[in-house]
């Protein structure tokens, strides 16, 4: 019986493993494709892990809700943050910081 859990707990920790560098993959696309719809740089082809929990997505199943932080520029001299958000692997929101307040600073996909 301890084996038997033992394996389950390692499964699901490479099932969890596999899922979060899929989440980890459809930020860093959608934080580029953000960046050139804006026209700014993407900074260092890199997004971090910022939170995580559990939230349901548009079909009301329970599934990862992940927060990723990226940095863009839009001088080529400073940096700028933005965030991902995504319910399992599919981005919900993108927000990108802008030196100027504007109401228009969080995109909502879907």
């Amino acid at each position: 019986m301890l084996e038997l859990a033992t394996l389950a707990i390692f499964v699901l920790a490479a099932w969890f493993w596999v899922d979060s560098m899929r989440a980890r993959e459809a930020a860093l696309d959608a934080g580029r494709r953000a960046c050139a719809a804006e026209g700014v740089q993407f900074l260092d082809w890199t997004v971090a892990m910022k939170a995580m929990r559990l939230a349901r997505d548009a079909e009301g199943r329970l599934r990862v809700r992940r927060l990723y932080e990226f940095e863009f520029s839009d001088t080529g001299d400073n940096r700028l943050k933005g965030s991902i958000m995504l319910i399992g692997a599919e981005p919900v929101a993108i927000h990108m910081a802008s030196r100027e307040p504007s109401p228009h600073g969080v995109t909502r996909l879907h």
